[in-house]
C-alpha cells in the first residue's frame, strides 16, 4: 500500500507570518491555488483511489482540484489536522522565536509540550496511527495494493516520515516538508520504505534562495514547517516569503 503525503499550499498564514495552527477560515493564498492546480495536473493521471484531508480549511482547498479530476469525494480524517499550539496560536514568530520552548522544538522535539495545546509525541502518535489504519483498512478492503493520498500540515508529515525511517523525533526537524510537496511512504508486511521527501517537481526556486544565504546565520525549522533564517523573515523561512509552517 502506497500513501502520498501531501503538504496543502501557500496559505495566508503563511504570509502574514503567524502560527495558524488550528484557526478556522485560513485560506490559502493566490499562489497556494496556484500550487493546488498544479498538482492537480501533476497528480491527476495517477491511479489514485482515495484522497483523504486534514478538517482544515487550507487542506480542503488544496485537494478540492485533484479530487475534482480524479472524480473522487475527499474524505475528512480528525487525525490528520494541524498540531494544537495551544497558547502559540496566531502568534507572530518573531515573537514566539524567544520563547524558551522554542529551543527545546529544535533541539527535544518529543520533550515539547505546546502551553495549553498538545506535544509533538503526541502528534507524531496520532498521525502515525492513522495513516497506518487507513492503510490497513484499505488492504483489506480492496485485496491488493492501493495508491491513496493524505493532504495534511508541516510538522505531522514530517513526524509520520520520521516513523517511517525509523529515526527518533528528536531528528525529525531536519526532514523539510514545503508547501504543496510530496512525500510518499509504500507500507508493507515487514517495514515502510519512504519512496519521495519534499517532492516538488520541476520547481527548484528553494535551492537558489539558499544558496543566497550563504554565510548567513545557520537557519532553523519553525514549528510546523521549513527551515529558515530566524523567525524574523517570512514565519523563519527566508528562503521563500510564501514558505511558512502550517
Amino acid at each position: 500500500m502506497t500513501v502520498i503525503l501531501l503538504r496543502h499550499g501557500v496559505s495566508a498564514s503563511n504570509t502574514a507570518r503567524t502560527l495558524a495552527g488550528r484557526s478556522t477560515g485560513v485560506d490559502l493564498t493566490d499562489r497556494g491555488r496556484e500550487q493546488a492546480q498544479a498538482v492537480a495536473a501533476r497528480l491527476g493521471a495517477l491511479p489514485i483511489e482515495r484522497v483523504v484531508a486534514s478538517p482544515l480549511l487550507r487542506c480542503h482547498r488544496t485537494v478540492a482540484p485533484l479530487a475534482e479530476k480524479l472524480g473522487l469525494e475527499p474524505e475528512v480524517d480528525e487525525a490528520l489536522v494541524e498540531v494544537d499550539y495551544g497558547e502559540w496560536t496566531g502568534r507572530a514568530l518573531e515573537e514566539l522565536v524567544k520563547e524558551p520552548l522554542w529551543k527545546v522544538v529544535q533541539r527535544h522535539a518529543s520533550g515539547a509540550v505546546f502551553p495549553g495545546g498538545e506535544g509533538l509525541a503526541q502528534v507524531q502518535q496520532r498521525a502515525v496511527a492513522a495513516i497506518r489504519a487507513r492503510d490497513r483498512a484499505l488492504a483489506a478492503e480492496r485485496g491488493r495494493d492501493v495508491l491513496w493520498l493524505a493532504c495534511s500540515h508541516g510538522d505531522v508529515i514530517k513526524s509520520v516520515l520520521a516513523d517511517a525511517f525509523g529515526i527518533h523525533l528528536d531528528g525529525f526537524q531536519r526532514i523539510v516538508v514545503e508547501p504543496a510537496s510530496i512525500s510518499v511512504i509504500r507500507y508493507t508486511p515487514t517495514a515502510p520504505f519512504v519512496w519521495r521527501v519534499n517532492d516538488t517537481g520541476t520547481d527548484l526556486s528553494a535551492l537558489a534562495a539558499i544558496a543566497q544565504q550563504q554565510g548567513e546565520k545557520a537557519s532553523e525549522p519553525v514549528p510546523g514547517g521549513e527551515v529558515g533564517a530566524a523567525a524574523s523573515t517570512d514565519n523563519g523561512n527566508a528562503q521563500r516569503p510564501d514558505a511558512r509552517s502550517e
